[in-house]
Formats: structure tokens, C-alpha cells, sequence
């Protein structure tokens, strides 16, 4: 399947929309949200696209203020046709081999304990470069989410210096 990776345009922020919500068990965030992301926060968001047009996937992410030094993934998804190829993981390191992320030195994920799917691909990527994929907990489901949602342990995967030519 042949595909092309790129920043996304204002234009893509509804097709991702429609993609998340093809994609359970992600959380579906507004449409606004994600026209934002694709806008505002292009920079740490890429989308795989076919030669055909067909959005195969996308990632959102952003560096958080507080730690200059990671890349915070907040959500990763394919379409079901382009499953099983690695494009997630192309995905991520296609923000991050950006010359304007040269300095990301961890990458940030939060995830439900039971999304199997997305902590094996965090983990293949651990594995990948050679470093430490370590878990905390981050948002408690009756603390932060009044219930309603499952608990979020935070990823954390590094230090890594480079994630070119894997």
C-alpha cells in the first residue's frame, strides 16, 4: 500500500475526526478539537494519506510546556485497511524525525490499562530504540474522571538521542 506522511492541512482536521470515531476504543474529542490540532498544533501531528486521498492515519501530539524535552502522543490511530503495516509507529517517527523536534529526548503517551493494542505498539517502539518504556499513574478514574472514564497511566519511553534509521 502506498502512502505519503505529511503535516496536516485545516482540511484534515474532520477526517480525523471521522477516523477516531471509526477507531474505538479511542476517545472521541469535538470536531473543533481536532480542526485545532491539525491547525494550531501541526507541527506534532502528521497524517498518512494514499494515493487516492484515503487518510490512513494520523497522530496528534504536542511538546508540553513543562517538559521541553517530550513529545506528548495524544492519540495514534489506522484505518482498519491500513492495519498491520507499522504505520503508527511511521506515524510518530515521522514528527519526530522533524527538524523542530530534534531535541525530544522522551516520548509521552497516556493509555487505559486494558487498550492491549496501543501499549504493545508503545512498547515495540521501547524495543526499537533501545530504551526503557516506564509506566505511572497519571489520571484515576473517581479522582480526575468523576467515574466516567478508566484510569490513564502515563507512559514515559526513553532517553533516546535519535529515532532515525530504525
Amino acid at each position: 500500500m502506498n502512502y505519503q506522511l505529511k503535516k496536516p492541512e485545516s482540511t484534515d482536521g474532520a477526517r480525523i475526526y471521522e477516523l477516531v470515531k471509526a477507531c474505538p476504543p479511542l476517545d472521541v474529542n469535538s470536531m473543533y478539537c481536532n480542526l485545532i490540532q491539525a491547525t494550531h498544533f501541526r507541527d506534532g501531528c502528521a497524517i498518512a494519506e494514499s494515493d487516492s486521498g484515503e487518510l490512513l492515519g494520523f497522530v496528534t501530539g504536542h511538546r508540553p510546556p513543562s517538559e521541553p524535552a517530550g513529545y506528548f502522543v495524544w492519540q495514534v490511530a489506522t484505518s482498519e485497511s491500513a492495519r498491520g503495516l507499522g504505520l503508527a509507529k511511521s506515524l510518530i517517527k515521522s514528527v519526530l524525525d522533524r527538524p523542530e523536534h530534534s531535541d525530544v529526548r522522551y516520548l509521552l503517551a497516556t493509555v487505559t490499562p486494558d487498550n492491549v493494542p496501543s501499549r504493545s505498539m508503545f512498547q515495540s517502539l521501547a524495543d526499537g530504540w533501545g530504551v526503557e518504556l516506564v509506566e505511572e499513574p497519571f489520571f484515576e478514574k473517581d479522582t480526575h474522571f468523576m467515574g466516567q472514564h478508566d484510569s490513564e497511566v502515563l507512559i514515559r519511553i526513553g532517553p533516546f538521542k535519535s529515532v532515525s534509521g530504525e
